[in-house]
């Protein structure tokens, strides 16, 4: 199956480190990152794994919560978070999914028969409150993502959403960011007091809005 942006994502209820978990009912009308891993108990997941736990706090932030999943059994999650704590100095504080069935692998299309037939590629999934995927991306299993890029991605997903702006190529939080072209310029006066720059008629940069307001806007 192909999930593609502003698809529906599929819900789901499989068991988990925290129990059976009903995906839609968990998520509860929040922003949410789904993950995949390849394996438990394999040296890149377990980088992965523990620099997911580090930044657990900004996902707090960010109103996002966080799950991983991979074809292993919930037990075998549980024996390796241990390594991962050890080696990591985190705790996997959110579930980890079981899939040993491939069912919601293959209702993500998390497996890649050319690459791995029988195992889960690095697969992120964003979701929004509305449970519309709002980003997606593979990696393969050679290669450890860098997490630090889902928050970034967050940031400007809820600026997005509260503020009817985009952000540039390379944008970081805190930086300029540009004027949805849907808003007018009459109307860009009116919303974003601080004043814009007009590099052309449909590029306008303005400072940041700010970030408490997308928070208090529910998101």
């Amino acid at each position: 199956m192909t999930i593609r942006l502003g698809d529906l994502a599929p819900d789901f209820t499989a068991d988990s480190t925290h129990g059976p978990i009903r995906f839609h009912e968990w998520k509860a009308d929040r922003w949410a990152v789904l993950f995949s891993y390849p394996r438990d108990f394999t040296p890149v997941c377990t980088t992965e794994l523990g620099a997911v736990a580090a930044l657990l706090p900004e996902f707090r932030r960010l109103g996002t919560r966080v799950i991983g999943l991979s074809v292993d059994q919930a037990d075998a999650h549980r024996s390796w978070q241990d390594d991962v704590a050890r080696v990591t100095g985190c705790t996997v504080g959110y579930p980890l999914l079981a899939d040993p069935e491939h069912r919601v692998a293959r209702l993500y299309g998390m497996i890649h028969p050319n690459a791995s037939p029988s195992v889960t590629m690095r697969s992120t999934f964003v979701i929004g409150p509305d449970d519309r995927v709002r980003l997606s991306m593979s990696y393969p299993a050679s290669t450890g993502r860098n997490f630090q890029e889902l928050v970034r991605v967050l940031e400007s997903l809820r600026l997005a959403e509260a503020h009817e702006v985009v952000t540039p190529a390379d944008w970081r939080p805190g930086e300029r960011v540009i004027i949805d072209p849907s808003v007018s310029d009459d109307e860009a006066r009116l919303r974003f007091p601080k004043g814009y720059e007009a590099k052309t008629e449909y590029l306008r940069f303005t400072p940041e809005p700010d970030l408490e307001a997308a928070a208090s806007n529910g998101r």
